[in-house]
């Protein structure tokens, strides 16, 4: 037997190989002097197969965990409890925290809640994790997140769906689920979350917490299941603005394994929060409010609350800003065959970058394509129009969209050079019933995707936005967005401590 693992392959192979590229006059003369030029190329190929991968040390001792029994995970919000503890001092020290399950955390079984990942266990940890140890924080288990993360619902998740823990039966957002709804239940003051469309928002709002989408870079999404390198962040999600300024602190900052990192370091984000409202200027962004899908109760929450930061000594007014409109249009192209190209085809990491290839996820994950009828149908939908635009408009419209992200970029930054802030609403509407396990793909698909128009912009251009509880719904609920300047989190943090402080969001209703 070869001692080699990357075979020479057989004429056939090569036969078959030359087709696919379109080589159909290349005859098999031609295909044995090719193979015979090669035989050195698969020799280096030996060579790398053979050397140890570079990845980071796995440093802190820990347990498989296990899956929580009902009578313990009565919101369906875990996937895997366990227990690593981190050092013995730090600025998280006392502070249990969740992991998103699209989260590596080495020797702990992870499915980003699909199917046909189930029974991948990490042999990495991703940076965030390493740091949330690294400061003396105990990480408790991993949540539930939808399917491959492609639904701001919580009902696509191979583990079945999320409860909103102030409403059974309701939804928790997503794709950050069941971070959302272990904080919201008061089992663990902080999680992380990711956000590609809005998916710590979404979740953040449905569940009234607080949820922060960092500028893009800041935090290392290293380790962490990519969707698209462009849109792909990570933040915290907790049930106060202190802790998701703390927790900030702790993960932002360059870990040297991330090329969508800029340089940007922590900051002490805790310090904005005494500075109080007063003298801010606040820009509320009308064509945020009235999208078709709009509940006018949630508009009007909304509204009020915007209300209240001048009484917080805030100036607040409106600002039109028509661009914000196509936002989530342009974003479509980004994610739909981003995500097809990168996350399906590209068995999630793709190519043309240097930053941490976690291999065995790579390979567990190309598992999908003799599975690919399990896929949600969410996923399954953005698959569909993402191949079909890449395969036959040869992603021409991926293209244009990342060039009128900068025209969409432009546009928000030249409201914030005359405000401070932007603020909306999270999202159009309250929490929805969860669609029966019955349900039409119709429904289904409509409910993952119809409350993203004022957060998926945001992933494309890359601001920092925060949803903050504002008040409540028919009895759930609301979340108020507020986005600021690139790498100005210090900002956001700012104003929603104003507003925490100075105004008790429950009794604003509707």
């Amino acid at each position: 037997m070869s001692l080699f693992t990357v075979k020479t392959p057989t004429l056939e192979t090569m036969r078959e190989v030359a087709q696919e590229l379109g080589f159909d006059n290349m005859g098999d003369d031609d295909l044995r002097l090719h193979m015979k030029m090669l035989e050195g190329n698969f020799a280096a190929y030996n060579i790398v197969d053979q050397m140890p991968d570079e990845v980071p040390e796995v440093r802190y001792p820990r347990t498989p965990g296990r899956r929580p029994a009902p009578d313990e995970n009565p919101h369906n919000a875990w996937y895997v409890k366990t227990r690593v503890e981190g050092a013995a001092s730090g600025k998280l020290k006392g502070k249990e925290v969740a992991l998103k399950d699209n989260i590596c955390l080495a020797g702990v079984p992870m499915m980003n809640g699909a199917s046909t990942l189930e029974g991948y266990v990490p042999d990495v940890d991703a940076t965030v994790a390493t740091r949330i140890l690294d400061a003396g924080g105990t990480i408790v288990g991993k949540t539930v997140c939808e399917y491959f993360c492609f639904s701001g619902g919580s009902h696509t998740s191979s583990t079945g769906p999320v409860h909103n823990p102030h409403r059974r039966g309701y939804s928790a957002g997503g794709s950050s689920s069941g971070s959302g709804a272990v904080v919201a239940a008061g089992e663990v003051p902080m999680a992380l979350g990711g956000d590609q469309g809005g998916s710590i928002r979404m979740p953040a709002s449905f569940c009234g917490i607080y949820g922060m989408k960092p500028t893009h870079g800041l935090v290392p999404y290293t380790g962490i299941m990519p969707i698209e390198l462009t849109i792909d962040h990570t933040g915290p999600m907790t049930a106060t603005v202190e802790d998701n300024a703390l927790l900030l602190e702790v993960l932002a900052g360059p870990d040297g394994l991330d090329p969508r990192q800029y340089g940007a370091a922590s900051k002490p984000y805790r310090d904005a929060m005494g500075r109080g409202a007063g003298g801010l200027r606040i820009g509320v962004v009308k064509e945020g409010f009235g999208w078709p899908q709009s509940m006018e109760k949630s508009d009007a929450v909304v509204r009020e609350a915007a209300d209240r930061f001048r009484g917080l000594g805030a100036t607040v007014e409106e600002v039109e800003l028509p661009m914000h409109r196509n936002g989530s249009a342009i974003w479509l192209p980004v994610a739909a065959e981003g995500a097809t190209m990168q996350m399906m085809h590209g068995n999630g990491f793709g190519f043309n970058w240097q930053g941490l290839y976690v291999t065995s996820l790579l390979d567990a994950h190309s598992n999908w394509r003799e599975r690919a009828d399990e896929l949600s149908d969410s996923l399954k939908n953005t698959m569909l129009i993402g191949h079909y635009m890449l395969t036959r408009h040869r992603g021409r419209y991926y293209a244009k969209a990342q060039n009128l992200v900068r025209r969409l970029r432009a546009a928000y930054d030249a409201a914030l050079a005359r405000y401070d802030l932007l603020l909306m609403p999270t999202l159009p509407m309250t929490a929805s019933k969860l669609p029966a396990a019955d349900a039409p793909v119709d429904e289904v698909v409509a409910r993952a995707f119809e409350i993203l128009p004022n957060t998926a912009p945001f992933d494309c251009t890359h601001h920092p936005a925060m949803s903050l509880p504002c008040g409540t719904a028919d009895g759930l609920p609301v979340g108020m967005m507020l986005v600021g300047r690139m790498f100005d989190e210090e900002t956001i943090y700012r104003g929603a401590a104003a507003f925490e402080k100075g105004v008790d969001w429950k009794s604003i209703k509707a």
